[in-house]
């Protein structure tokens, strides 16, 4: 197997920068994050994510498919580092031995927008600030057919250690935008595409709702909803009919219903199109 770097000591210029990485400062300084485990590192290596460096510990036992890949000129550094080194830039309490250092992908938002085909399916996510139901939404969407996830202001950070590991490696899989919803929803609106978002209010049931047109499902903030200033957007207020005793249901589960049904009409209209 093709030999690598070693750094024994949590004092190297490289450490240092890796383990800034666990903070959003040092995320945004530098523009790369760390996705730590075999399987987010392997499926960044599927989606041919922008890898700055592949680090595992000495003793790692890495899988034949992985050797294989690393005989071959990589263009990317790998090292092998110390258990202290991998402690000090991991914090899962158990790390499996291995992370990636990946750079930040940058999306324009008309780029996205003119990728799509006209009847374009998005999320858009307005101040969501749990990270659990951040990567959930994001693995959904993936899941669902989503064609890009756009995050509005006040929403966590996508690149924060626990939202990556709630995707499961659907971060690499669809275009995930930071954008001011307010300029999304506007050039939305003149390409005729529908905003929906859930209601008490003024609202009918999610299932009678037609998602076969272009639609973007808005999920708001997890505490106040959507945001006053971009409810004038919306062209759709629904609600979730439920039989039980729960009152609500949270961000996550609630897109992901709104999105299989999305999903399911529009697999019954692609069927019928053939």
């Amino acid at each position: 197997m093709t030999s690598f770097s070693y750094i024994e000591s949590v004092t190297n210029q490289k450490v240092k920068l890796w383990a800034s990485l666990l903070t959003k400062k040092g995320r945004s300084m530098h523009q790369q994050f760390i996705v730590e485990g075999l399987h987010l590192v392997e499926e960044a290596l599927r989606s041919q994510a922008e890898i700055q460096a592949l680090v595992f510990t000495e003793d790692y036992d890495l899988p034949y498919e992985m050797q294989s890949h690393l005989q071959d000129d990589h263009a990317y550094p790998c090292y092998t580092v110390s258990e202290a080194v991998l402690k000090k830039c991991t914090d899962t309490v158990q790390s499996q031995g291995i992370f990636a250092v990946i750079h930040m992908p940058s999306y324009d938002v008309d780029t996205v927008l003119q990728r799509d085909n006209k009847k374009r399916f998005y999320v858009a996510l307005d101040a969501v600030q749990d990270p659990g139901n951040l990567g959930t939404i994001i693995r959904s969407a993936d899941a669902l057919g989503a064609d890009a996830v756009w995050l509005g202001e006040g929403t966590v950070d996508v690149y924060n250690t626990k939202v990556i590991r709630s995707t499961m490696g659907s971060i690499f899989h669809l275009p995930i935008v930071h954008c001011p919803l307010s300029t999304l929803f506007e050039k939305l609106k003149q390409m005729q595409t529908q905003i929906v978002s859930t209601s008490l209010q003024d609202s009918k049931p999610c299932y009678s709702l037609d998602y076969k047109p272009s639609t973007c499902i808005v999920i708001g903030n997890e505490a106040q909803g959507v945001s006053p200033q971009l409810q004038p957007y919306v062209t759709h207020q629904i609600t979730i009919p439920m039989s039980g005793q729960a009152e609500s249901l949270n961000a996550a589960m609630a897109c992901t219903i709104m999105l299989y049904e999305a999903s399911r009409q529009r697999a019954t209209d692609r069927s019928t199109e053939q």
